[in-house]
């Protein structure tokens, strides 16, 4: 309901391919100023190209979620993480105080699961080194062999009505831990260990 939405929060830009762009997130994100920046088909080469007007926007909050289409164009582990990380430290750079969170890549047919859990992997070390949050999206999205739960899928990789309901029920609180944070935007000074050089 809009009379919900507090000022305040700021603008929460949602980034990513066709998951994101499909989400009724007015909807499924109520009291959410919600900027929905998913485009369909989009890689993480796509995004960072595009980088540009989510930093233009300057929101309050990012949540990022972009890596699945790589796969289907048979992209490495390391150029999904490689991608994903000069993201994060572009946004951290560019938008000190904006607070982002990382979410993992998505489950999709089981034959990517360990694809993606390795870039999971890299991405859940990675995003605290510049102060973003993580949200593991695979506990209440994948079946045990790293399948896309069929109860949230059509073609094992987009999400119905009951997917986006799932995932919009784990980012609503992750939103929330993120707006908690102290910010991140203060300088990070060393101790002064007397004049090495």
């Amino acid at each position: 309901m809009t009379d919900e939405w507090r000022p305040e929060r700021g603008e929460l830009a949602l980034v990513g391919d066709s998951l994101t762009q499909g989400g009724d997130w007015d909807a499924l994100l109520p009291g959410e100023a919600v900027r929905n920046f998913g485009m369909a088909g989009d890689t993480t080469d796509d995004v960072l190209a595009r980088l540009g007007d989510v930093i233009d926007a300057r929101p309050a909050l990012i949540a990022l979620l972009v890596g699945t289409n790589d796969l289907a164009w048979r992209r490495s582990v390391e150029h999904v993480v490689r991608n994903i990380e000069t993201m994060l430290v572009t946004l951290r750079k560019e938008l000190p105080e904006t607070r982002i969170l990382a979410q993992s890549v998505m489950p999709r047919g089981h034959e990517f699961a360990d694809q993606i859990r390795d870039i999971n992997r890299h991405l859940w070390q990675f995003a605290p080194t510049v102060h973003a949050g993580w949200l593991d999206l695979w506990p209440a999205m994948a079946l045990e062999d790293g399948e896309l739960n069929p109860a949230y899928t059509e073609d094992r990789l987009h999400l119905n009505a009951e997917g986006y309901r799932v995932w919009a029920g784990e980012l609503i609180p992750a939103l929330e831990r993120i707006r908690e944070l102290p910010p991140s935007s203060r300088a990070i000074t060393l101790p002064d260990l007397g004049g090495a050089a």
